[in-house]
């Protein structure tokens, strides 16, 4: 067994770590974290580097096992990405953080990161009855693509995919900002919204977010054609509402590549994609992909 050296993340503590500080920690390691104060459906970018490279390099928080990718940089730099899920309890919760040097020293430690409330909004949609009112059939149909989506988002692709920075699926579209907005439709209470729209004419080109692997393309009873893409390490970009899909499962896609076009298949009341994000199976606001990981 190696000698334990404690990890200087105790520092996070005293507040908000900024994007360009880093902590010195033992045998020059660094850790950085894009954020200490996440809000509800945020997404945290964690840096790890030193002289040297690390083994066994594992990280967790609030039941996420983390997965590190490494850059070829200067000195020799480990990144991963915190999800916080919209529904994520407001509060004070410990990142965990474990590695092992050359030598055989291991090194541990433990985080604060301080989880602050979204304040997101009520929406009150009136959508066709037989969206709310479902008959068996329908809910039978809703719960199987339900559990499929849910098998999908719980696998972990061990490499990353993507090369570069994120993009927004359509070009010069602005978001509706109702991510995480809790939905009242026909006056009964749903569940909040995982993703962002983004209203666009029908027929608008749909374009992945980065590079990935297509493991869904499919017409579902909520979001109507659907396509999701697998990034690698847990990350997964969605795409619902599609007038048609230009792709097909199990299909490689490029950053930018067309996934199909804007439409309004599935439950909707008009035109529009509707983008969204899983990290570790968290809920996160997508437009906070490309601010957080960019070129």
């Amino acid at each position: 067994m190696g000698r334990v050296l404690p990890l200087c993340l105790g520092f996070l503590l005293a507040g908000p770590l900024a994007a360009a500080d880093a902590i010195p920690c033992p045998r020059g390691v660094e850790v950085r974290l894009s954020s200490a104060e996440p809000a509800q459906g945020g997404l945290i970018l964690l840096q790890v580097a030193g002289p040297v490279p690390l083994r066994n390099l594992q990280a967790a928080w609030m039941g996420q096992k983390l997965h590190f990718w490494r850059e070829e940089n200067p000195g020799v730099l480990y990144r991963a990405l915190v999800g916080v899920d919209l529904a994520q309890e407001v509060g004070v919760f410990p990142l965990t953080l474990s590695a092992e040097l050359e030598d055989g020293v291991r090194l541990a430690c433990s985080a604060l990161v301080s989880v602050e409330d979204g304040h997101f909004a009520v929406e009150r949609l009136k959508v066709a009855r037989g969206f709310v009112e479902l008959s068996q059939k329908d809910r039978q149909r809703a719960r199987r693509e339900t559990r499929r989506l849910l098998g999908i988002f719980n696998r972990v692709t061990p490499e990353r995919l993507w090369a570069g920075g994120f993009r927004l699926p359509l070009e010069n579209i602005e978001a509706s900002g109702n991510f995480g907005r809790r939905r009242i439709l026909n006056d009964q209470l749903r569940s909040p919204h995982s993703g962002e729209d983004f209203p666009a004419p029908a027929g608008t080109p749909v374009r992945a977010a980065q590079r990935g692997r297509v493991v869904l393309a499919d017409n579902f009873f909520f979001s109507g054609n659907t396509v999701v893409v697998d990034h690698g390490l847990g990350l997964y970009t969605f795409y619902g509402h599609l007038q048609s899909m230009a792709v097909k499962e199990d299909q490689v896609v490029e950053a930018r590549e067309k996934l199909g076009r804007v439409g309004a298949t599935g439950r909707v009341t008009g035109a529009h994609l509707h983008w969204a994000v899983r990290l570790n199976r968290q809920r996160v606001n997508p437009v906070d992909l490309p601010a957080v990981v960019s070129d």
